[in-house]
């Protein structure tokens, strides 16, 4: 069953605010949706662009619930957010992709083994 898709005014949290959370919130936009972008440095290049910055450290378990408690749903901008912070804004909602494409990609060698594994060619 696919989950439907998320009505306009939907608030969108991104872990990361860099170039590609800047490039996500402002697609986002287009789609008539409300970005919050979580991220540790002062002054993320995707907060010129949303709705709502929270700089805390990906370990700040109270600033991530805090997080996950003004938005419908999560996503990450690149493969370096900790599974822990992951974790923690999944507990409260959705989260996409899911932990599992994230572990696998912090990993070189599991994300070689896991291509391999759906009989995809690797390099040797």
């Amino acid at each position: 069953m696919r989950p439907e898709p998320l009505p306009e005014g939907s608030r969108i949290g991104i872990l990361g605010g860099g170039q590609l959370g800047r490039m996500l919130a402002l697609a986002a936009a287009r789609l008539g949706m409300r970005a919050h972008v979580f991220e540790p440095a002062a002054e993320p290049c995707a907060g010129q662009v949303v709705e709502r910055v929270t700089r805390a450290a990906y370990d700040d378990r109270a600033a991530l619930e805090a997080f996950a408690a003004s938005v419908d749903v999560a996503t990450y901008e690149f493969e370096n957010v900790p599974l822990a912070a992951v974790d923690a804004v999944a507990a409260r909602v959705p989260v996409r992709p899911g932990r599992r494409a994230l572990e696998v990609a912090q990993d070189r060698l599991a994300e070689k083994e896991f291509l391999r594994g759906l009989g995809l060619w690797v390099a040797p």
